[in-house]
């Protein structure tokens, strides 16, 4: 359907991905818009813009930092993005899918023995709750997050997760600034620091997307983080 679409996208990326790698990601895509007509998983319908959107869009997480072999956490990943992505392009990548609604997950549970994907496995509990649980606290090498909320609120849910020296990735639109430079106090109080913040465009458009590079500098205090409801009311 998309393999060639996705190898041509890939390679002017400089990924190099094992073999086969296109194939799984358009298999992947093609369960992805089978499911779409029974369950809301994507508002994009067209198989190349899957490709281009979501494939390739989270594909470029890959060319920031060497994932092989790291432990990743994907908070609020939806339909698997980028959580599934990247592990389909870094085989060798630990990751863990969290998500508050059960049916996605159940769904991706699904897509993971199609695929015959290993070290994976999927978490059904919301975020602010579960990174209060010391088998998830501090754990994670990277923590990733695409499309879920206001970087302030983000900082919040994820950072917990994130262990001293890794990082959390938030994917973002490139008029993000206002929302950056807002999240300043929350970083400080978090245990965060921007390490970099990188614009890239999208192979095969004229889209530009970011990634805001958050490193973690100093654990997060227990208090943190706290409820959704608090954290809409009174944002760090």
């Amino acid at each position: 359907m998309i393999t060639p679409l996705l190898e041509q996208g890939l390679e002017t990326m400089n990924l190099c991905p094992p073999p086969g790698t296109a194939a799984r990601l358009d298999e992947y895509a093609r369960l992805l818009l089978e499911k779409n007509r029974v369950m809301n998983l994507t508002a994009i319908t067209e198989p190349e813009q899957v490709a281009r959107l979501h494939m390739l869009d989270c594909a470029a997480l890959a060319k920031l930092f060497p994932l092989e072999g790291q432990r990743l956490l994907d908070v609020g990943t939806g339909a698997g993005f980028p959580g599934m992505v990247l592990k389909i392009l870094v085989p060798t990548l630990d990751v863990t899918l969290l998500d508050s609604l059960n049916k996605r997950l159940e769904w991706l549970e699904e897509v993971c023995r199609t695929l015959d994907l290993a070290e994976i496995r999927t978490i059904h509990a919301r975020a602010e709750e579960q990174s209060h649980d010391p088998a998830f606290r501090e754990r994670f090498d990277f923590v990733t997050s695409r499309a879920v909320a206001e970087l302030r609120t983000l900082c919040e849910l994820c950072l917990p997760y994130v262990k001293v020296g890794g990082r959390f990735l938030a994917m973002k639109s490139v008029d993000s600034d206002q929302e950056l430079s807002a999240a300043a106090p929350a970083l400080s109080i978090l245990g965060g620091a921007v390490e970099e913040v990188t614009d890239y465009l999208i192979p095969g458009t004229e889209i530009r997307h970011r990634v805001i590079v958050l490193k973690k500098i100093a654990q997060t205090p227990k208090k943190y983080p706290r409820t959704f409801a608090k954290m809409k009311k009174n944002p760090l």
